[in-house]
């Protein structure tokens, strides 16, 4: 017969394993997030889909001690706020479960444990699993934002393109943006109509959009861009110089990045080599040490 222990330490462990999985399955596109992009100049998501619950849980958390909600970050990679906590609530509770049901695997097969000894280890395990949505969602946020300045790279010279060709500050912001299909351009395609159906000019619908997703590269496109709308300069030659200088930058960035994996990889490879030359020169010695 088995015993109830393991019966209840399976359920619970299945219960954990299914929330993960659901957590982590690609949820299906939601309509109504495209269909109220348009509807107005909104700045958070929430605000944008009417999302109530992301609202009431964001105001929640930021009236805990320690807790921040990353607005900007969560805005950047299109999800929401009650998304982003359900997946913390989830994991930190599969944090507190899942010592238990060690623990209940271990008193089965007769291995003791002090009663003390699983409670600390759920508690760490329920913080470290809290963490890890605020990592990865800084790790994508990274990669969306330099995903971002490349987009904003070939955009200043789309728009300096138009510019050459006689059109207008907002038709050349129009036009410059119409050309790309990426997410990055999506994105600055739903700012400028959303400047557009608001009455207010595209270069401060762009301004608003690097505001709330933290890119300063963007404010500069709006502030090129008002120049000529605004006093009628002639600003080609910035654009393509904001343009170069932006490549200049995320090339350094790069190589950076380069040069520091490449220097965590020396670790690892001296390590081999210490590892090959034991392998090898373990039977030499250990026939000298026998005579």
């Amino acid at each position: 017969m088995i015993p109830p222990e393991m019966i209840v330490a399976g359920c619970v462990a299945g219960a954990g394993i299914a929330l993960l999985i659901r957590e982590l399955w690609p949820a299906p596109p939601d309509l109504g997030h495209a269909l109220h992009r348009l509807s107005g100049s909104p700045r958070r998501r929430t605000e944008a889909t009417g999302d109530h619950k992301g609202d009431r849980i964001a105001s929640f958390a930021q009236r805990i001690p320690g807790v921040k909600v990353p607005h900007r970050d969560l805005d950047l990679v299109g999800s929401s706020v009650a998304d982003f906590f359900r997946s913390k609530a989830l994991l930190a509770l599969l944090g507190l479960l899942l010592p238990a049901f060690v623990t209940a695997l271990m008193v089965v097969t007769g291995v003791g444990f002090a009663i003390y000894l699983p409670f600390f280890a759920s508690l760490l395990a329920a913080l470290v699993l809290w963490m890890v949505p605020d990592w990865a969602l800084r790790d994508q946020a990274k990669s969306a934002r330099i995903e971002f300045q490349h987009a904003t790279a070939a955009y200043l010279d789309l728009v300096a393109l138009e510019r050459s060709g006689d059109a207008g500050p907002g038709e050349a912001l129009e036009r410059a943006a119409q050309v790309g299909d990426g997410w990055a351009f999506l994105r600055i395609q739903d700012a400028l109509a959303r400047a557009r159906v608001g009455g207010v000019d595209p270069w401060a619908g762009l301004r608003d959009l690097a505001r709330d997703l933290d890119l300063p590269e963007l404010a500069d496109v709006a502030d090129i861009i008002e120049m000529a709308g605004t006093e009628g300069a002639a600003v080609y030659g910035t654009l393509r110089a904001r343009s170069q200088s932006l490549r200049t930058e995320l090339l350094a960035t790069e190589h950076e990045v380069a040069n520091r994996d490449s220097e965590r990889l020396t670790v690892p490879g001296t390590m081999l080599v210490v590892i090959m030359g034991v392998i090898l020169g373990f039977p030499a010695i250990a026939r000298m040490m026998s005579f």
